[in-house]
């Protein structure tokens, strides 16, 4: 009885106030429910690893069991309540009227005092009394308030299928362990645990599901619906595929000297997120397929459940790349644990928006033109050389900046060995872009073609600015970027034709021939009008936030 005083933060006073008739049965119900207490807080707080952690926040739970003791304003004398109260069960929204002289009450386990740190989603799904909700159902929302245009029949089959995923993972999410704040993720350690001595599986007993189509059918669009509509007390994650690569090779030189650190990287994204959300799945490289097979064979053992967009069917991924034979594995097991659909819509919503040639200028010897309007960009600003950090305590070269604008040559980003973390920091530190001479690509520049296509992909990801000059429109810097098919029908060879005979400078190249579309596809859509306001839009606020934050410091 003595540590249930100290607990509780009562004094002998107050505890002999309970008498020995009424109070034994008082003194019983109240120790009851505090082990009742102390036991759920114990449980819900498994999922802190360290004993201490555990510990502190047991007894801060306990603190608020004793504020909320105080809160009741219960006083007892000579075992009778002398005042009434309400005592509302959280839980099942039932409330119960003590009647004055009766006898303490055993208060509902008091799941919402420690609400804030086990479950911030209250919104939960009870007895099926909810609205329907899901992606489906916000995308008709949003149309019938004018905030889309009304889709294809190819959008809406799609979003039957986002839905039907919906509707699954509601329906499942306690087996899938989506909740973090659930007990079932004490389950899962225990599992993770056995499998040190015992290998086995713990697939998720959802399939997830692989989105792939032409460029701009809104694949992106509906998987962000999708994961706007999830709970927010799901363990989710979305990101591009470039992104989600490069924390993958960042993880893995931090677990260099491991004997599997693949499997150690799978073990902390399924910490992480147990739904995966891979926008624009693309594997162009030997060494990301590779890592690519071995990963998600650890991930889908441990759960996970992938939604991911592309723009290949799955039997198209790395399509005549190196020790392909070793990438196969990976799409048998996407097609097992995905639902492959594809969205057959031949619509480029992105060439839709009211393009304006505002900030690409076709033509040569343009670097004056260009240099002019990069300094209407910065305003009053002067352009210096600058370094920008990029990835791992790297550093950039910037040939001029100023007011959050680069301005780079093409050569200096395109034609050396950058890649999609360079861009990403690039992005990171500057909103806008000046390119100078962008070229034709063809055979001689495929290199430089590669990484503009990750450039473009990076930019239109982070909402980044575009101003360049080119060549040619963007249809025509790719115009002789071709995939195998496309130059069979192009130029098919006879017995009577020789190699002589081919498209000067022509590029066959598969993964480049179906990156193309999209890249053509996506400056169509960022030198348009919509694109541009929305970058205004963005920056204004992002400005005007920093504006009241530096009032704030200087304040302080």
């Amino acid at each position: 009885m003595t540590v249930v005083k100290v607990l509780l933060g009562w004094d002998e006073m107050r505890w002999s106030n309970l008498s020995s008739s009424e109070g034994g049965q008082s003194k019983s119900n109240v120790l009851v429910w505090l082990v009742r207490y102390v036991k759920q807080a114990y449980w819900k707080f498994d999922s802190y690893q360290s004993l201490g952690l555990k510990m502190r926040a047991i007894t801060r739970s306990i603190r608020q069991c004793r504020l909320s003791l105080r809160h009741q304003a219960c006083h007892y004398s000579s075992g009778f309540v002398t005042r009434q109260k309400l005592l509302v069960n959280t839980c099942a929204g039932v409330v119960h009227q003590l009647a004055k002289n009766g006898e303490f009450d055993i208060l509902p386990p008091p799941t919402l005092m420690v609400s804030r740190a086990l479950s911030i989603d209250a919104a939960q799904v009870t007895n099926g009394d909810v609205k329907k909700a899901g992606p489906l159902v916000e995308y008709e929302r949003r149309i019938a308030a004018g905030e889309l245009v009304d889709g294809d029949a190819c959008q809406v089959g799609t979003l039957r299928e986002l839905q039907r995923l919906y509707d699954e993972l509601v329906q499942s999410a306690d087996a899938c362990r989506l909740d973090r704040y659930s007990t079932s993720a004490k389950s899962g350690r225990s599992r993770w645990l056995w499998s040190r001595f015992i290998p086995q599986s713990s697939t998720s007993p959802v399939k997830g599901l692989y989105l792939y189509g032409g460029v701009g059918t809104g694949k992106t669009m509906l998987m962000d619906l999708f994961f706007d509509q999830l709970q927010c007390s799901w363990r989710k994650k979305r990101i591009h595929f470039h992104d989600f690569m490069l924390n993958v090779h960042k993880t893995l030189r931090k677990h260099q000297g491991l004997e599997d650190p693949l499997e150690v990287v799978a073990g902390e994204i399924s910490d992480e997120a147990v739904l995966l959300c891979l926008d624009e799945f693309m594997v162009t490289d030997v060494a990301d397929a590779l890592i690519v097979n071995r990963l998600f064979r650890h991930l889908f053992d441990n759960g996970i459940i992938l939604v991911s967009t592309s723009n290949r069917a799955p039997d198209k991924l790395y399509e005549g790349g190196l020790q392909r034979d070793l990438f196969l594995p990976f799409i048998a097991a996407l097609k097992e644990r995905c639902v492959v659909h594809e969205i057959g819509s031949a619509v480029d919503y992105r060439k839709l928006t009211s393009a304006e040639q505002g900030f690409y200028f076709v033509g040569k010897d343009l670097s004056g033109f260009l240099k002019q309007k990069f300094q209407e960009l910065i305003g009053e600003h002067e352009a210096v050389p600058q370094e920008a950090e990029v990835v791992m305590g790297r550093t950039l070269k910037v040939p001029l900046g100023a007011n959050g604008c680069a301005y780079f040559p093409f050569e200096e980003l395109c034609d050396r060995p950058l890649g999609a973390a360079d861009y990403l920091g690039l992005c990171k530190n500057y909103h806008t872009l000046a390119l100078e001479g962008v070229p034709v690509f063809g055979l001689h520049n495929r290199t430089a073609a590669y990484r503009f296509v990750i450039l473009v992909d990076v930019m239109y990801e982070n909402k980044a600015r575009l101003l360049c000059t080119a060549e040619g429109t963007p249809f025509e810097l790719f115009e002789k970027i071709v995939t195998i098919a496309d130059a069979q029908q192009i130029a098919p060879r006879t017995s009577s034709r020789s190699r002589k005979n081919d498209v000067a400078g022509l590029c066959v190249d598969n993964e480049l021939g179906f990156a193309k579309d999209r890249t053509i596809s996506r400056l169509t859509e960022m030198n348009s009008k919509e694109y541009l306001e929305h970058h205004a839009e963005t920056l204004a606020e992002k400005n005007s936030q920093e504006g009241v934050n530096l009032n704030k410091t200087v304040q302080v």
